[in-house]
Order: C-alpha cells, then sequence, then structure tokens
C-alpha cells in the first residue's frame, strides 16, 4: 500500500471514530484503540479517544491521555481546550481556567472555549472576568458553524429549524449566552414575551456586560408594557456608552409610550442632527410631533423622511392619517408612480393603497378611493389569521359563562380603588372625543389606550389549563378574593407611570377592552365603564379605509367588521343584563346633536360636577395618540356623521353581515339582548 493510500485510509477511519463519537463513545474508543496500535501517538487519534474516554464518564483516563499530548502539542488550541475541559470535571479548576486561557490565546477565534472559560471563571467567583470572557464568546460567536446555521435560519424566518438548531446547541452548551440570546429573539418573534425575558434574564446573569442581550431585554421589557423597567435597562446601556443610537431610539420609542413625549422628541432632534439622512428617524420623530400636538413639525418630519425614501409607504399613510391634512396633486401624483412599480414591497403597496384611497376621498372621487382601500385592505386582510368564528365563539362563551350568578358569587372582590374610567367599544365610535371631553375636567387625567388589562389576560392565559377552549377565562374564573385584588392592584401599579398629573381618576381608552368587562369587574368593581357607540354604517366603514398599527384584525373585510360589530352588541347587551346599570352608553349621534346634554349626562355617571371646559374640549393641549388626534382638536361638527353614504353603494357585505343590528339601531335587536338557550 503506497503512503498516500494508508494515510487515506487512516483519514476514513478517524471520520469514521469521529461520527461513532456522537452515538456510541464506547465504540468510538475501541476503533480509535486499533487506529493507534497502527500509528501509535498519532494527535487525532489519542484526542478523540479523550473525547470518548470524557463521554464514558471517565475524565481521569481522558486527563491521562491529555497531558502529555499537551506537551507535545503545545500550540494547539483545540488540546488546550480539550485538557481544560477534562481538567474541569476533575474538579482541578484552576488548573482548567489556566489551559482554558492558553486556548483563548493560542486561538481568540474559538468562541467555546472563551464560553467554557467563562464558566470556570464563574465558578471560580471571579464575575468580572468570566463576564469579559462570555462577552468575548459572544463576539467571536460568528465562527461557531452551528451557531451560524441557527442565525441563517432565523434571519430567514424558518422557525422550526432556527429553534431545533439552538435547542441542540443549548442541550450540548447550556451556558451558551450567544445561543440563548438568539433562542430568546425566537421566542419574542411567536410572541412567547415571558419565555423571552426569561431567557434574556439567564443571558444578562451569565454575562452582564452582553449589551445587546441587554437591549433585547429592553426591547421586550417595552414591548410586554413594562416601560419602567425598559427604561432603567435602557439607562444602564446609556450609561456605558450615551452616545448608543440603538438604545436612544429605543429609549425615544419607550418615553413616547409612557406619555412623555417633550423628552422623546428632544433625542429624537439630537439623533437627527447627527444622522439627518435616516427616514426611519424623520417618520419616529413625526409621530411624537403628531402626538404632541405639532402637527406643521410632524408633517414638515414626514416630508423629509419622503425626499430620502419616496416610496416609504408608511410615511405617505402618516400624512393621511392626520385626517386634517389635504395632499396636493403633485403628491397624489408621486403617490401614484410608486404604487405603479413592479419593485414595491409589500408593506409600501398597503399603505401607498389607503394614503391615496384617503387622497381620492377627499377630492369627492368616491369610486376610484373605495377601490383603493379595497385593495389596501385585501393585502393586510392575507397577512393575518384573524377567524370571525373564533371572535364568535368567544363571545358566546363569555355570555354562557359569566351571569348574574358568577358575578355576585364574587361580591366585594377586587381592588376597591375608584381611578380608572374605561372607555371601550369599536374604534373608530367616538372614544377619543370623549376621552378628550372628560380629560378636560379637572379631576379627570387622560393617559392613552393602554395594554395592561390585555397584559393581565395574557398572565391568566399562562396560568390556565392549555387543553381548555378559553384558558383565560377558566384561570380567571379560579381566582380568589385575595388574588383579584392583587391583579385589580397589579393594574393601577402598571399604570401608574402614565398619570402624570395629581387627578383622582385616570382614562383608559383600550377599545378592545370590551371583550375583559368580565374581567375589569372582578379586579376594579369601581371603576367606570364607558360604552362609545356609533352608527353601524359609519363605525364600520370608518374602520374598513383605516389601516391600524396593530390589534384590529377584523377591520379588514367588510363582512368581518359587521360580524364583530354584531357580536359587540351582542356582548354589551349581555352584560347590561348581567350588571344592570354598570355601563354607560353614549351614542356618537347623540353627543353631536346635544353634547351639553350628553356631557352633563356622562360626568354624573362619573361622579363629576359639571365644568365648562369640558365643552370646549378642542382646547385641551394634551398629546393624543390615536388616528383621531387632529379631528378632537377641533370642535364637534356634524357632517362626517352620513360621511359613508358616499361609499353605500359598495358597503352591502357589511349592511349584510350587521342584519338586524343595523334595521334597529340604535336600540339593540330583541334576539341579540339575551342568550338564545335554545341554541346551545
Amino acid at each position: 500500500m503506497t503512503e498516500a493510500a494508508a494515510t487515506g485510509t487512516l483519514e476514513q477511519a478517524l471520520a469514521h471514530a469521529r461520527r461513532l463519537l456522537e452515538r456510541d463513545p464506547g465504540l468510538a474508543a475501541e476503533q480509535l484503540g486499533e487506529i493507534l496500535q497502527v500509528a501509535p501517538d498519532h494527535p487525532s487519534a489519542l484526542q478523540l479517544l479523550a473525547a470518548a474516554r470524557s463521554r464514558q464518564g471517565d475524565p481521569s483516563a481522558a486527563l491521562a491521555i491529555l497531558v502529555p499530548l499537551a506537551r507535545a502539542w503545545p500550540d494547539s488550541a483545540e488540546v488546550q481546550f480539550d485538557l481544560g475541559q477534562a481538567l474541569d470535571h476533575c474538579g482541578r479548576g484552576q488548573e482548567a481556567i489556566a489551559a482554558l486561557r492558553r486556548a483563548v490565546a493560542l486561538d481568540p477565534n474559538f468562541p467555546q472555549a472563551w464560553r467554557v472559560l467563562a464558566d470556570g471563571l464563574t465558578a471560580a467567583g471571579e464575575h468580572e472576568a468570566a463576564d469579559a470572557a462570555y462577552v468575548s464568546h459572544v463576539r467571536h460567536a460568528a465562527h461557531d458553524p452551528q451557531l451560524m446555521a441557527a442565525a441563517v435560519a432565523l434571519a430567514g424566518n424558518r422557525i422550526p429549524e432556527a429553534e431545533a438548531l439552538l435547542r441542540a446547541q443549548l442541550r450540548q452548551a447550556p451556558t451558551d449566552v450567544a445561543a440563548i440570546r438568539m433562542f430568546a429573539e425566537l421566542a419574542a418573534r411567536l410572541d412567547r414575551n415571558e419565555d423571552a425575558l426569561h431567557l434574556l434574564e439567564r443571558c444578562l446573569e451569565l454575562a452582564p456586560g452582553f449589551r445587546e442581550a441587554r437591549r433585547n431585554y429592553a426591547l421586550v421589557l417595552h414591548r410586554s408594557n413594562r416601560s419602567e423597567q425598559a427604561l432603567a435597562e435602557i439607562e444602564r446601556l446609556l450609561a456605558a456608552d450615551p452616545e448608543d443610537a440603538g438604545s436612544r431610539v429605543l429609549k425615544a420609542a419607550v418615553l413616547c409610550r409612557t406619555g412623555d413625549y417633550a423628552q422623546a422628541i428632544g433625542i429624537y432632534d439630537a439623533l437627527l442632527a447627527q444622522h439627518p439622512d435616516n427616514p426611519k428617524l424623520w417618520v419616529s420623530q413625526g409621530h411624537a410631533l403628531k402626538t404632541a400636538g405639532h402637527t406643521g413639525r410632524a408633517v414638515a418630519a414626514y416630508r423629509r423622511s419622503l425626499e430620502l425614501e419616496p416610496s416609504f409607504g408608511e410615511v405617505w399613510w402618516s400624512l393621511a392619517n392626520l385626517k386634517t391634512f389635504r395632499f396636493e396633486a403633485g403628491e397624489l401624483a408621486a403617490m401614484r408612480g410608486q404604487l405603479a412599480r413592479a419593485d414595491l414591497a409589500e408593506d409600501d403597496r398597503l399603505h401607498l393603497e389607503f394614503a391615496i384611497g384617503k387622497a381620492l376621498e377627499d377630492t369627492g372621487e368616491y369610486e376610484p378611493s373605495f377601490h383603493h382601500y379595497a385593495r389596501g385592505n385585501a393585502i393586510r386582510r392575507a397577512q393575518l389569521n384573524y377567524s370571525a368564528d373564533d371572535t364568535s365563539a368567544r363571545v358566546r362563551y363569555i355570555r354562557e359563562h359569566y351571569t348574574r350568578e358568577f358575578f355576585a358569587a364574587r361580591a366585594g372582590a377586587g381592588s376597591p380603588a375608584p381611578d380608572p374610567i374605561f372607555v371601550v367599544g369599536l374604534p373608530r365610535a367616538g372614544s377619543t372625543l370623549l376621552e378628550q371631553i372628560l380629560s378636560s375636567h379637572s379631576q379627570v387625567e387622560g393617559t392613552m389606550e393602554l395594554p395592561e388589562i390585555t397584559s393581565i389576560t395574557r398572565l391568566l392565559r399562562q396560568q390556565g389549563d392549555a387543553g381548555e377552549a378559553m384558558p383565560y377565562h377558566g384561570a380567571l374564573a379560579a381566582q380568589g378574593a385575595e388574588a383579584l385584588r392583587a391583579l385589580g392592584e397589579r393594574y393601577l401599579a402598571h399604570t401608574r407611570i402614565q398619570r402624570k398629573t395629581s387627578a383622582p381618576l385616570f382614562i383608559d381608552k383600550m377599545p378592545n377592552n370590551f371583550m375583559h368587562l368580565g374581567l375589569i369587574q372582578l379586579i376594579l368593581p369601581n371603576a367606570k365603564i364607558i360604552d362609545a357607540r356609533r352608527h353601524p354604517m359609519a363605525c364600520g366603514f370608518s374602520a374598513f379605509k383605516q389601516h391600524f398599527a396593530r390589534g384590529q384584525g377584523f377591520s379588514y373585510d367588510l363582512t368581518d367588521i359587521g360580524r364583530y360589530y354584531r357580536d359587540y352588541v351582542a356582548l354589551m347587551a349581555h352584560f347590561d343584563d348581567v350588571l344592570p346599570g354598570r355601563i354607560h352608553r353614549v351614542m356618537y349621534e347623540r353627543m353631536v346633536e346635544d353634547t351639553e346634554g350628553e356631557v352633563r349626562r356622562l360626568l354624573d355617571y362619573c361622579g363629576l360636577p359639571f365644568e365648562p371646559g369640558c365643552l370646549r374640549f378642542f382646547d385641551n393641549p394634551r398629546p393624543v395618540r390615536t388616528a383621531s388626534s387632529e379631528q378632537v382638536r377641533q370642535p364637534i361638527y356634524r357632517e362626517g356623521m352620513d360621511h359613508w353614504r358616499h361609499y353605500a353603494a359598495w358597503l352591502e357585505p357589511l349592511a349584510s353581515a350587521l342584519g338586524p343590528v343595523l334595521a334597529s339601531y340604535p336600540d339593540v335587536p330583541e334576539g341579540e339582548q339575551r342568550l338564545d338557550t335554545d341554541r346551545l
């Protein structure tokens, strides 16, 4: 046999031994023993044999092989790495650290050697050095093929593949902070925010200096509506690097969530002075300016963003969404030009469809306007998994289970605080107007659409039996009086950051909370609940032509809207029946026709004396975050009430889905007032 052939045979045998090592280390050891009889002192065979002994649970045998091998090959980072692991398994921690330090000195691009060194330093109590080693592990993780394969899968949104790779990596290396951070990112993409937070907390426990993990942690806290905690993490990042643009952008976003718009705008101003050609920064500044009532500056910011990126559909829609803004002819032509592009991204296309629909509506071109709205809605509807049947089933479940007896059995539970005023209903039904009126009273503070009730439902869903049809409701029903009180106190604590004044009452106008009135009643029985209702055709079409940032999946199809409105009416009728007098209803049309009378009735329900400032709500300078922000800064006008009739020719699916609810408005059809027990 030639020397080349012998070498080839030896390499094949070693490759076979490596494969055996993964599934049968004992058999691998036998194979390697045979190889070493033919090629004594072969370094690769000795290294593999040491690995086989370790996997057989015999680190002393592995060490007996590796100590002389390391003396023979002192410049091999891999041998030093294996020696360090074997020493550690034999309880010789300081010697292990020394070997691992030699490994990373020989090859600084050895991510797993940095990780194992960090583990050893942690065990030795050298936390600062361990933190630095973990950070080096992250810095060199690009050299780990397993991690890179997971990163590529994650970037391509191949979630199952990425999850399998990361699970395998973490089984092998539970302290791989780079893998833990990637797994947290995967969990966040799947809306498993609690899992993401726990993973990132573990990551930062191991590596406090892992800046990207801390920024991810702050971001997930922000998305989980834990603004105070998010700001604390961001301040830690900025203390180390005050010029960190990513952390400053995130801080501005969190401040907008907490209603601190002046600070947020100041951050955006400073960032734009440094990065004037960043279109996304301009649009973020525009959003903050718009909410704070600086409409002129907002328009200028949006237009600057479009100068930099003319196809930026979100910005065109942001201009349209000002409601009082009117596009110039040249701007309409520019939008049409962008929409005609074959290479336009889908997200830009759907925003442009809505924006052009609004531009044509303003010029009275209702038919082409409707068709643009319809195309924008069709794009968005195809992106969502909304099911009208699921909504109907959820409403039916609530009506079956939240009975008078259910509430009577839990009377006296919950927090007694009267602070919140919940304004519920469908979007575009006038809830922002009611908030603006109420917040013009000296004893009431307007906040915004607060997500805390939704956060509590997620918490309950996690506590519930996953096998149940409605785990959140099952978990809520199982709560005792003290637990319900604690949930009410949690709501008050988590929303306190939104309260900027000493007013005793505050408004939470998340419209979708009508689905959670049972929860509100149990945890905050003294809170006020106001139902904002508007003519179903006016409300429905207004929702159809509005592209919501998130959370209104029903609003992109006329039939879905009609069914949703009908379910809403049925559910509110149910709560009127089981909690008589608990909810105060305001019909938008009556508010327009008799503003003072409706305002007085509203204040009476809230236990508040009449104040003339409530009739001049349009003078209130408070930030307004919703699509109605510009409209509520003007006096009430009735022209908008019947505007939907311009589109009546194309709204038959909405009217048909509404059925008797449309014919009976403002009354409730007899069939919707009580649950039809014959169909149970």
